[in-house]
């Protein structure tokens, strides 16, 4: 298993000339109860495999990878998709993407809002699933002030205290430092904007909290309309389905985000929920089959 470095995932140079071929804004939509869901893209990201698959044993990844188109494969270029909700007065983004700060493969969520006709200043709310690069960093505007400038802002509280927290820039690890710097100043530039939760708490109207750990210690997803917006708890479409109890190193606590996908999988197929991934393909929105022991995502439409 190779190192990763910061410079691995803060530049995206597993590979730039695969990720300017991807689409820029494709999007999914869907109705769902009262609301208009949308998916906009912010690009992808670009990841060395190791990044994903490296604490995984090769025996047990072999034929996933394979499946997939994978074996041998040095990067990964995951899609970012972005939630957005219209209906009952509301217009709220889960998340708000990468910005202009973290790889150049990212980013262009503005973009995507455009070509859908929607601004920033039209949004309500904006509810983040963690604070990662891609979901937090593009909340500031290129003069460091909120983008989203009459929004209110929610974060679960377990997740805010983290990267508030001086000490997680020395626990974190050093690939991940640049992360909890840069987590901490945008919430720094949120403050008295933005709001906590707890699991199971109403953030919205409609939208209920669902603590999914592992990934980040306050790690949230969300149920509306009968599904599930997951964030990054389920966070790809080959391994995490048909393997969720291999470990992932996109997670911070391995072990916990195995324990997090299992239950998450359990309620998803118990409750016949559709589900709404911020890295899965095609806009992210579809269903999880069982497939065998494991899973299967299947696409909208």
């Amino acid at each position: 298993m190779r190192t990763i470095t910061r410079r691995m995932l803060m530049t995206g140079t597993a590979g730039i000339v695969a990720a300017a071929l991807m689409p820029r804004w494709l999007h999914a939509s869907v109705q769902m109860g009262g609301w208009q869901v949308d998916t906009l893209s912010d690009g992808n990201l670009v990841l060395p495999a190791d990044f994903i698959f490296g604490p995984a044993e090769d025996a047990d990844l072999a034929p996933i990878l394979d499946r997939h188109g994978l074996t041998g494969a040095a990067q990964l270029t995951p899609p970012c998709n972005l939630t957005l909700l219209r209906g009952n007065g509301r217009v709220v983004l889960f998340d708000a993407g990468s910005g202009p700060g973290f790889q150049p493969s990212a980013g262009t969520l503005p973009d995507a809002m455009a070509a859908l006709g929607v601004t920033p200043g039209e949004v309500t709310d904006v509810v983040f699933t963690h604070g990662h690069p891609d979901h937090l960093w593009g909340v500031l505007d290129d003069f460091d002030e909120p983008l989203f400038h009459g929004a209110r802002h929610y974060m679960g509280a377990g997740e805010l205290d983290y990267w508030r927290d001086p000490e997680t820039v020395e626990t974190i690890g050093a690939a991940r430092q640049a992360f909890a710097v840069g987590a901490a100043r945008r919430l720094d530039a949120l403050d008295g904007i933005i709001e906590t939760f707890d699991d199971g708490d109403e953030v919205v109207p409609g939208v209920q909290a669902v603590l999914t750990p592992g990934h980040t210690p306050g790690h949230m997803s969300f149920a509306v309309a009968g599904a599930m917006i997951l964030g990054d708890a389920i966070g790809n479409h080959h391994m995490a389905f048909e393997a969720p109890a291999l470990p992932s190193g996109a997670d911070q606590d391995m072990d916990l985000g195995i324990e997090t996908r299992l239950a998450l999988f359990d309620r998803i197929i118990a409750d016949d929920m559709a589900l709404i991934g911020f890295h899965l393909p095609a806009g992210g929105i579809g269903r999880a089959e069982r497939a065998g022991g494991a899973y299967r995502f299947v696409p909208a439409g």
